[in-house]
């Protein structure tokens, strides 16, 4: 195993107040790197201050878009000891998007000692109020400084940490999506399935038009047929009809396959419900609702875990689906998420990482 070279701060940052975190605003006083060169693999594994860094504007990365990232988060459970929630999957994750860009694969096993070790190291950042974290950000990047359509010779892995609160100020209040019918996030055969810098570059502009009319983020339909429910900008989305929960499958390889998504099938089940992942129109959403049977709708991802979707709109028709409040359903499955990942309940699905102090 490599050795991780450490170079000391200086000095050292005071750390923000907790109530007002936000989210992405603050950083740790160190992050990681670690380079690589073809011919040579990955190298040179680093923990060293957080702070700006100087490239040429010719780096591939600014020009081609050759980037790829990845967001878990670290928790002090209740004996006060850093943890980690599936950061193996998220590692694993990274790699196969890597391998969509032509991004060189990692050691997942290294990069993840790598990353106990800095989060061990800033273990005092990690916040404790209610619904906090730190939030975990690895990326690779393109670093060839030339111009030209193909792949890099050269890359950067990063891993930064960032404390913060709740992703949306809606909190666990349910938010109003608007369902975009015309702009699509991916397509079939294209990069949805990878988390890349690209599909988020491509959400951008339906979804400042949807804040514009007052809602908190875009729900994605198919790019073919405009009907198929995929997911909304952050989030993997869930619909509750009687008592099946209903989420997009993901053969289509348009839609990121989400960890948390992943983890609430796993908890929905074990709470006795039927899953079942398959292709869902937005006509048979709206349908559900006017018989009665759409009861709960949700989305899972790292930043939120949970968010509960109170009002849909699509075209000219609007519902309200949970009269403002959080359902018991969704509260539950939030309640069952978190206190794994804070050690309240017991981790009977052996998704927590310790982390060695």
């Amino acid at each position: 195993m490599q050795e991780i070279k450490f170079i000391k701060a200086q000095t050292l940052k005071e750390k923000p107040d907790e109530s007002t975190l936000g989210f992405g605003k603050y950083f740790t006083d160190y992050m990681f790197t670690m380079d690589y060169t073809e011919g040579e693999g990955w190298h040179s594994p680093t923990i060293c201050p957080y702070g700006a860094v100087a490239y040429e504007p010719s780096l591939m990365v600014y020009h081609y878009g050759q980037t790829i990232f990845e967001g878990l988060k670290a928790y002090k459970n209740t004996q006060g000891k850093p943890v980690m929630f599936r950061p193996m999957e998220n590692l694993m994750r990274l790699n196969r998007s890597a391998e969509r860009v032509c991004i060189p694969q990692i050691d997942v096993d290294f990069v993840l000692y790598a990353l106990k070790k800095l989060v061990a190291l800033e273990k005092d950042w990690i916040p404790t109020s209610d619904g906090t974290s730190l939030y975990i950000r690895p990326f690779i990047m393109a670093t060839d400084a030339a111009l030209g359509v193909h792949p890099s010779h050269t890359y950067r892995l990063y891993i930064i940490l960032s404390p913060v609160g709740r992703y949306y100020k809606e909190g666990l209040k349910p938010v109003k999506i608007y369902v975009s019918d015309k702009y699509v996030r991916a397509f079939e055969g294209g990069l949805g399935a990878a988390k890349t810098a690209a599909n988020y570059a491509a959400s951008l502009y339906g979804a400042e038009e949807a804040q514009k009319k007052g809602y908190t983020q875009v729900l994605w339909l198919d790019g073919k047929h405009h009907k198929y429910v995929e997911e909304v900008g952050t989030m993997n989305i869930m619909f509750k009809i009687g008592d099946t929960v209903v989420t997009p499958a993901l053969d289509r390889g348009s839609i990121l396959p989400g960890i948390t998504r992943k983890s609430a099938i796993q908890v929905i089940r074990d709470m006795g419900y039927k899953v079942e992942e398959r292709e869902i129109t937005i006509d048979e959403v709206y349908e559900a609702f006017d018989k009665g049977l759409l009861t709960d709708v949700f989305g899972t991802g790292t930043a939120a875990v949970i968010s509960p979707v109170g009002i849909l709109t699509w075209g000219d028709r609007t519902i309200d689906i949970c009269n403002g409040e959080i359902t018991p359903f969704t509260k539950e499955l939030y309640d069952r998420i978190t206190n794994i990942q804070l050690g309240i309940d017991e981790d009977k699905f052996s998704w927590i990482e310790p982390v060695e102090e």
